[in-house]
């Protein structure tokens, strides 16, 4: 089904703040548009940050685990499309806990004054988790919507703050799921911390506009081709038809387009599936 992936990247473990890579900033840095990617793990997240560092854009991941993150950074840079990014772009990793109100404080500072000032921030934090309701421990209700919701918001504070504070606009996006809009059995948990991510999307679309703050929830309603799907559900993925799972590099096409739409013709919510999902 389609809760088989969340629709976003699930954060790793660690809480240090940065992982050590650090960039000192210089005049290029501070010309380039800067794109925050806040869960940038192997499918959406990676897609994501290549398609803005492609177009010049100075890109920071930031997720917990500081070795995917490295590995990650290698990937954008050596084969992440097939499509070269030019040496001069910085691709800068930033350990951060999202559900740590201190270090998502941190992080903006951080990839403020190492890259310049953030134009766009896409939130992509997954919690998928499927459990009878019954078997649904409070702990782990608690852990999907500190992920998934709770963490939305600190990210999603913390970019409003920062652009309403420089009075020129930028774009936050959001990745929300099927259950952003329809609870599915066994996912009580996912669907709330979705439906919570999707109604502060809401929420925050409707304060910030006036302030040519452009805020986007893109709904990911199939499962989107990553490592860990192809791993745990390769004869399920064999009997799909061509092009009958979601591609990162598609969904970041339109993650891209939605960052350019003129504010005359601005969208708040798509919907992303193969042309087979049933909907």
């Amino acid at each position: 089904g389609k809760e088989l992936g969340s629709g976003a990247d699930p954060g790793p473990e660690s809480n240090d703040d940065s992982d050590g890579d650090e960039v000192q900033p210089n005049d290029d840095m501070s010309q380039r548009p800067v794109c925050l990617v806040v869960g940038a793990g192997p499918g959406i997240g990676t897609a994501v940050a290549s398609r803005f560092a492609r177009e010049g854009y100075a890109t920071a991941v930031a997720r917990r685990d500081g070795q995917t993150l490295k590995d990650i950074v290698r990937k954008i840079r050596n084969d992440e499309g097939g499509i070269s990014i030019a040496d001069d772009v910085p691709i800068v990793p930033y350990q951060c806990d999202a559900r740590e109100e201190e270090e998502v404080v941190n992080l903006f500072h951080n990839v403020v004054q190492t890259l310049g000032h953030i134009d766009v921030c896409v939130f992509n934090i997954g919690s998928n988790i499927s459990y009878p309701l019954v078997e649904t421990s409070a702990q782990k209700f608690r852990k999907c919507w500190e992920m998934g919701c709770y963490s939305g918001f600190l990210v999603g504070r913390e970019a409003a703050r920062h652009m309403l504070r420089r009075k020129s606009g930028g774009t936050i996006i959001f990745t929300g799921a099927t259950a952003s809009v329809r609870g599915a059995g066994n996912f009580s948990a996912f669907a709330v911390t979705k439906m919570g991510l999707r109604a502060l999307a809401q929420s925050m679309a409707r304060e910030l506009g006036p302030n040519n703050i452009h805020v986007a929830h893109v709904v990911i309603d199939g499962v989107v081709d990553t490592p860990w799907i192809r791993k745990n559900f390769a004869d399920a993925l064999n009997r799909l038809p061509p092009d009958g799972i979601c591609k990162p590099d598609q969904i970041a096409e339109a993650y891209w387009q939605i960052s350019r739409q003129h504010r005359s013709a601005w969208s708040h919510e798509i919907d992303l599936r193969p042309y087979t999902e049933r909907f």
